[in-house]
C-alpha cells in the first residue's frame, strides 16, 4: 500500500514537471534584432476582427502549444545597388544615377503587421530582389519629374523626393528606408559633364576673387592693425612721458617743499640760538632767514623753469622789454610835451609882458599929449617915420635894373609939355606906395602934418 502510493507521487510529480518544462518551452524572448511573429489564434484586434499574426519587437510572450506558432523577422539593414541606366529626365535627356539603398524591416506597429504578412518565411535575397524592384520603379518616376539642373545641383531636394516615394512603397510591404548614396549621375549627352565644367570654372573664378578679397581684406587689416599699433605706441608713449613729467615735477615740487622746510627749520633753529645768544644779533639772522628764502625760490623757480615755464619766463620779459620801452616813449613825450608847453608858455609872458609895457607906454604917451588919442597918434608916427620912409624905399630898393636907354629928343611930346626921360622917372616913382595907402591900409588918416591925402580936397580949393 505505501509502495503504490509512493508511486502515484512519482507519477504526479513526473506529470507536474512534465508541465513546467512545456510551459517553459513555449515561453519564448525575443532578441532585440528581430521581430518575433506569433500566428494561429492570436484574438481579435480592436474593431473585433480575427488577426493573421501578432508581432513582438523586445520583451517575451507564450506561444500556445498547438494552437500557436512563431517565427522571427530578422532586422539586419539590407543594402541593394540600384544602378539605374538611361532614366528619362523631365528634358528629355537620359541619364545614369549608380545608388546604394539600405532597408530594413520597420518597428512600427502597424508596419510591423505588413512586415508579418508579406515577408515572414522570404530568404533575405528575396526581400531584397523585392525591394530592389521597387527602388527602381520609384526612381525612374522621381528622375522623370526634375530637371537635370536640379538633380545635378539641388542634391538634398532630389534625394528627399526619392526617399518619400521610395520609404512610401516600401512601408506597403514592411520595409522602411535607412539611408540613399546617389554615387554619380552621368548622360550620355555630356551634358552634365558641360554643367561640371561651367560650375567648377564658376567656382575657380569666384575662389580667385574671393583670394583677392580676403588679400586685399589682409593688407586692409594690416595696415589698419599697423596704424592701430602705431596710434596705440604713440598713445601710450605720450602717457608714459606725460606720467614721467608730472612725476619729475612732483618730486621737484615735493624737494623744494621738502627744502623750504629744511631751510625753515635750519632757520628757526638758527634764530633760536641766535635770539638767545644775543638779541642784538636777531637783524643779522632775519637777513640770513631771508637769503635762504630767496635761495629757496630761486632754486624752486629753476626747477620750474627746466621743467614747465621756460616759455612763460620768456613771455614775461618780453613783457616786461615791452612795458618798459613804452613807459620810455611815454616819458620822453612826456618830457617833450613839458618843454613845449614850459617854452609856449614863457612866451605867453614874454608877449604878455611886451604888450603891458606897451600899453603902459601908449598910456603915457596919451597923458604926454594932453589926453588927446590923435595927438598921440601923431607923437608915435612921428617916431616910427623914419621906418615907414624906409619901409617905402624898401619895396623899390631890390629891383635891379642892369641898363636903361633912353632915346628923348628933349621936347615935350606929351599933354603935359614933360620929356619922355621925366614921365619915365615920374612913373618909376609912382610904383612906390603913397604914404596915405600905407595909412588906409591900417585904418587911418595921413596927420595933416605930414602933408593931404591925395584923393581928399583942400578945403582951401
Amino acid at each position: 500500500m505505501p509502495s503504490e502510493v509512493f508511486i502515484t507521487l512519482i507519477v504526479i510529480a513526473l506529470l507536474v514537471f512534465s508541465m513546467f518544462a512545456v510551459v517553459l518551452s513555449r515561453y519564448r524572448k525575443c532578441p532585440s534584432d528581430k521581430i518575433m511573429v506569433i500566428y494561429g489564434k492570436v484574438g481579435n484586434d480592436k474593431n473585433g476582427e480575427s488577426m493573421s499574426s501578432k508581432c513582438i519587437h523586445g520583451g517575451a510572450a507564450f506561444v500556445w502549444p498547438v494552437i500557436q506558432d512563431y517565427q522571427y523577422l530578422d532586422l539586419t539593414p539590407i543594402s541593394i545597388n540600384v544602378d539605374l541606366t538611361n532614366a528619362l529626365s523631365r528634358q528629355n535627356i537620359r541619364i545614369d544615377v549608380p545608388s546604394r539603398f539600405t532597408v530594413g524591416i520597420s518597428t512600427e506597429p502597424g508596419i510591423m503587421q505588413n512586415a508579418a504578412e508579406r515577408l515572414l518565411g522570404l530568404r533575405l535575397s528575396e526581400i531584397q530582389e523585392l525591394a530592389k524592384d521597387i527602388i527602381f520603379g520609384q526612381l525612374r518616376l522621381v528622375i522623370a519629374t526634375m530637371e537635370i539642373e536640379e538633380i545635378n545641383t539641388d542634391r538634398d531636394k532630389f534625394l528627399e523626393a526619392v526617399s518619400h516615394n521610395v520609404e512610401s512603397e516600401l512601408k506597403k510591404i514592411g520595409l522602411r528606408l535607412i539611408n540613399v548614396n546617389v554615387t554619380d549621375i552621368t548622360d550620355e549627352s555630356g551634358y552634365i559633364e558641360a554643367l561640371g565644367k561651367e560650375a567648377a570654372a564658376r567656382a575657380i573664378n569666384d575662389a580667385k576673387i574671393s583670394v583677392a578679397e580676403k588679400n586685399r581684406d589682409g593688407s586692409i587689416g594690416q595696415a589698419n592693425a599697423q596704424k592701430d599699433e602705431r596710434i596705440n605706441v604713440s598713445s601710450a608713449n605720450a602717457a608714459a612721458i606725460n606720467g614721467e613729467n608730472e612725476a619729475k615735477a612732483a618730486i621737484a615740487q615735493s624737494d623744494a617743499t621738502r627744502r623750504e622746510r629744511e631751510a625753515e627749520a635750519a632757520r628757526r633753529a638758527v634764530a633760536a640760538e641766535n635770539v638767545a645768544k644775543a638779541k642784538a644779533l636777531e637783524e643779522s639772522y632775519i637777513a640770513q632767514k631771508n637769503a635762504e628764502d630767496s635761495r629757496a625760490e630761486r632754486e624752486a623757480a629753476t626747477q620750474r623753469a627746466d621743467v614747465l615755464v621756460k616759455a612763460e619766463i620768456e613771455k614775461q620779459r618780453v613783457e616786461i622789454e615791452a612795458e618798459a620801452e613804452a613807459e620810455m616813449i611815454r616819458r620822453k613825450a612826456r618830457g617833450e610835451a613839458d618843454a613845449i608847453y614850459a617854452k609856449m608858455e614863457a612866451q605867453a609872458r614874454g608877449m604878455q609882458e611886451i604888450l603891458t609895457k606897451q600899453a603902459a607906454g601908449f598910456a603915457q604917451i596919451v597923458t604926454a599929449a594932453g589926453g588927446n588919442a590923435e595927438d598921440a597918434v601923431q607923437l608915435i608916427l612921428a617916431d616910427k617915420m623914419e621906418d615907414l620912409v624906409k619901409t617905402q624905399v624898401e619895396a623899390v630898393k631890390n629891383i635891379k635894373i642892369d641898363k636903361v636907354t633912353v632915346w628923348d629928343s628933349g621936347s615935350g611930346n606929351s599933354a603935359d609939355g614933360k620929356t619922355s626921360t621925366a614921365n619915365f622917372i615920374s612913373g618909376l616913382m609912382g610904383s612906390v606906395p603913397p604914404l596915405s595907402e600905407t595909412f588906409k591900409l591900417a585904418g587911418m588918416k595921413v596927420p595933416k602934418m605930414l602933408g593931404t591925402d591925395l584923393d581928399e580936397k583942400d578945403p582951401k580949393d
